[in-house]
């Protein structure tokens, strides 16, 4: 193993050490490689991670044939960066889950491009209207509208405020998980390196990590 991989096997497993401390053990670390080379994705699997997640459609393409490699081997690849429409038929073959569904033209776009795609309906909660994500009241009409098109629904994502006010931040996470709990679905994105804490405390089923086991980009 290189150098490179050995620290983040080491950073994975300080990660779940404190997942245990916080209550987490059975909470997924999902390594995010976005502005990272192949070798990050290699090394995540390496360091026993069945998670990737890429945030940029053309990164995505561009590093088809290790995320393909890593997909045989068992890993799950998720696309949770902004989605535009006419990027879709670019991820398609690549990924197993968009997180980042927020509006009715792309499930529509997903439903002709990707038939039977697993996804995830991201919300934002707040006053942040610049913000990726969908508005808590349109999240159970969204999953509705997906689901006539034929996606898989796993579950719902957020992103934390972006203020970083953790009183916030909580509040965000726990509305999120009672709509995870009230649509009746499985997973609950939510978490990442500044905030994983927070998410544990309020149920969340996967973390999104990439600074704290990769590096700056």
């Amino acid at each position: 193993m290189s150098t490179r991989g050995e620290q983040v096997a080491h950073a994975v497993a300080a990660i779940q050490e404190r997942l245990v401390e916080l209550g987490g053990a059975g909470v997924r670390i999902m390594g995010v490689t976005k502005a990272h080379g192949p070798w990050a994705i290699r090394a995540a699997h390496d360091a026993g991670l069945g998670l990737i997640g890429e945030n940029y459609a053309q990164e995505v393409r561009d590093k088809a044939d290790v995320l393909s490699a890593v997909r045989s081997a068992g890993v799950r690849v998720h696309f949770i960066g902004a989605l535009q429409t006419n990027k879709v038929r670019m991820i398609a073959a690549h990924v197993d889950v968009v997180q980042s569904v927020d509006r009715l033209s792309l499930i529509d776009e997903l439903g002709k491009r990707a038939a039977g795609c697993a996804v995830m309906v991201q919300v934002h909660h707040g006053d942040e209207g610049n913000k990726a994500g969908c508005s808590p009241h349109e999240v159970p009409g969204l999953v509705d509208a997906a689901l006539a098109k034929g996606l898989h629904v796993e579950g719902l994502m957020t992103v934390g405020p972006t203020s970083g006010d953790r009183v916030e931040t909580g509040r965000a996470f726990a509305a999120t998980r009672a709509l995870v709990d009230t649509l009746g679905l499985q997973e609950c994105s939510m978490g990442m390196t500044d905030d994983l804490d927070l998410a544990v405390a309020e149920g969340t089923t996967m973390i999104r990590v990439g600074r704290a086991l990769f590096g700056e980009r």
